[in-house]
Formats: C-alpha cells, structure tokens, sequence
C-alpha cells in the first residue's frame, strides 16, 4: 500500500522545495510540478510532489491524519 501526504512548500530552490506537514518538515523533489510556488499545498510521495493540492482540501486531510495520530 502507498501512502501520499499533503504538504506545504516553505521554501523552493531550484529543483527542490522544503515542504512541512505539522511539526515534520521534509526536503523534496519538485521537477513533476513545476507551477509550484511558495506556501502551496502538494501532494508528497516517496520524497516527490507529485500532485498540486487545494488548501482546504490538504488541511482537511491533515487534520484526518492528525486524528488518526490520537487513536489509540
């Protein structure tokens, strides 16, 4: 099973971008979605953007990970 994060762009240089989703923060690839800019939301697997994401949609998501974090 894969699993893909929703992430924000906090910095972009060149062909790389630090995304961050909570308190982890990750430096990825972002040759696949080159309309990237700052502060976007991404869809981030195995270490690649591969899909620009709506705000709301990525926090909503996040907020179910979030969620699923507590459940014990």
């Amino acid at each position: 099973m894969c699993l893909a994060v929703p992430m924000r762009i906090v910095k972009i240089d060149g062909n790389s971008a630090v995304a961050e989703a909570g308190e982890i923060s990750q430096t990825i690839d972002i040759q696949l979605v080159p309309s990237i800019q700052l502060n976007d939301y991404v869809i981030v697997h195995a270490g690649f953007a591969i899909q620009k994401m709506d705000e709301s949609y990525a926090r909503e998501a996040l907020e179910l990970f979030e969620e699923m974090g507590r459940i014990s």
